[in-house]
């Protein structure tokens, strides 16, 4: 059935609210209060409707976009972007990749500019075959306007034939996210060339990092012509320095991920300047005695990004990452070594997350019971803030209030909500906003408005487990 005709299904069977059947699970926490809220199912259609931890909302909180893509195939096989109304449960499809096959192009993780309401998502290349086919070096950020459904626009230039072009990257982009203004897109990356050195050598030299990308005055990226090459809007510039083996004991990293933007409008500095342009980050780093630990770190982003730095030129050359602009400055800012269980844990995997204002930048740790917990610092670095006092772990991404106030997670299998204010008195007390329930919700978004709280859960749909989206208020 075409992914259109879901969409009298969906209308038909947005019936109201639906409350989800609890079984036999742990107790919340003693800070937890207040019975769980009633949660409306958006979609019903025998498909999934990913999510996938981004900004979804439209800039009028009217739609929710997503991809359907199927868990066998993941991104590879999806062909749709798709929004859901989160009134009426309509869908529109946004684009449908005329490549599509099971290798390839592919097209997911949808992210929404919060200005224009274009939406931003992962494509692979246009010649994808069976033996190249979509991969984490193979692969560009795309986007679709809201006017222009099924035109495509390339976001990042990818120029993998020497010598390499200042502003065009020769890997792929992942795991893109606008910044409050919509000018600007963040994303991680991994590079074709030292992939391929790396597959052939066993040497580990692809390493994943992190890149942003803005329109400059010069216009578009362009690169000369090849089978795995595409122009872009914008240019593109790798912002954090990774290294295959850092030294113990140093703030050297082998791996940046799950990054986001700092603050609506950056943060202020110690010298009290304002830093219009950062991104958090996770980088894992060698402690003294040799081990492997991950531990926040954040880069101050300049203005200009097409200045070559010190460390080499941008495009990188054959053997060389490209390396960050003038100007690009990673720092540390958590030491967790001494904690009894050190460092940032990977399960639940989780991106970080500013609050609005910039002041607060939000991880998961273990406390010393070993229950997995959020915990705030500064991006001026200092002591960390255990936030939630959960008895059980918190199981997923933690997102902020549209006013900063609170945060929103899952434990216990339930969506909770924390109040989030150092200054308040009920700072750290929780409250369930759903029943607990067998399926794991996941990828939660809220709303600008701060009025609604949209996540994924599987239900059983025509015999299988599909991610369906729900909404409930906080």
């Amino acid at each position: 059935m075409a992914f259109r005709s879901f969409r009298a299904l969906c209308h038909l069977k947005f019936l109201g609210w639906a409350v989800c059947i609890s079984g036999i699970f742990p107790t919340q926490s003693s800070a937890t209060t207040t019975p769980a809220r009633t949660e409306r199912q958006l979609t019903f259609a025998p498909h999934n409707h990913n999510l996938d931890n981004n900004d979804n909302f439209s800039p009028d909180n009217q739609w929710l976009a997503f991809d359907p893509r199927e868990d066998e195939t993941a991104i590879a096989g999806n062909a749709v972007i798709a929004r859901v109304s989160v009134v009426t449960g309509e869908v529109q499809e946004l684009y449908r990749e005329p490549l599509a096959q099971q290798w390839g192009p592919g097209v997911g993780a949808t992210n929404v500019n919060p200005v224009d309401g274009s939406v931003a998502f992962i494509r692979g290349l246009n010649k994808a075959t069976a033996e190249r086919p979509y991969a984490m070096w193979r692969r560009v950020g795309a986007y679709v306007r809201i006017a222009s459904p099924g035109t495509l626009g390339f976001l990042d230039a990818r120029d993998v034939i020497a010598p390499f072009t200042p502003g065009a990257l020769r890997g792929g982009t992942h795991r893109h996210e606008w910044s409050a203004d919509g000018r600007w897109i963040g994303f991680t990356y991994n590079d074709a060339l030292l992939a391929a050195r790396e597959e052939s050598t066993g040497e580990k030299v692809n390493l994943r990092t992190i890149g942003v990308a803005t329109r400059l005055d010069r216009g578009r990226v362009r690169v000369p012509p090849g089978p795995e090459n595409n122009d872009g809007e914008m240019f593109a510039a790798i912002v954090v320095r990774v290294v295959p083996s850092p030294r113990p004991g140093s703030d050297e990293i082998s791996r940046a991920f799950e990054d986001a933007w700092v603050g609506r409008e950056g943060y202020r500095r110690a010298d009290g300047g304002r830093q219009r342009l950062a991104r958090a980050f996770l980088g894992n780093v060698r402690t003294s005695e040799g081990r492997e630990l991950t531990e926040v770190f954040i880069v101050d982003i300049p203005e200009r990004i097409d200045v070559p730095g010190p460390n080499g030129p941008l495009e990188g050359t054959t053997t060389l990452m490209p390396q960050p602009p003038l100007g690009a400055e990673q720092r540390r800012l958590t030491y967790t070594a001494t904690r009894k269980f050190p460092g940032v844990v990977l399960e639940p995997r989780h991106w970080l997350r500013s609050s609005p204002d910039g002041t607060r930048i939000v991880f998961l740790a273990k406390d010393d019971a070993g229950v997995v917990q959020a915990y705030f610092i500064a991006p001026q670095g200092g002591a960390i803030t255990q936030i939630t006092q959960g008895q059980t772990s918190v199981q997923s991404c933690v997102r902020w209030s549209p006013d900063g106030a609170s945060i929103v997670y899952v434990s216990g299998q339930a969506v909770m909500v924390c109040d989030a204010r150092p200054s308040s008195k009920s700072f750290g007390v929780a409250r369930a906003l759903t029943q607990p329930t067998q399926q794991l919700p996941e990828n939660l978004v809220w709303s600008y408005d701060g009025r609604t709280i949209a996540f994924n859960r599987r239900v059983l749909t025509a015999g299988l487990w599909r991610q369906q989206i729900f909404l409930v208020q906080p």
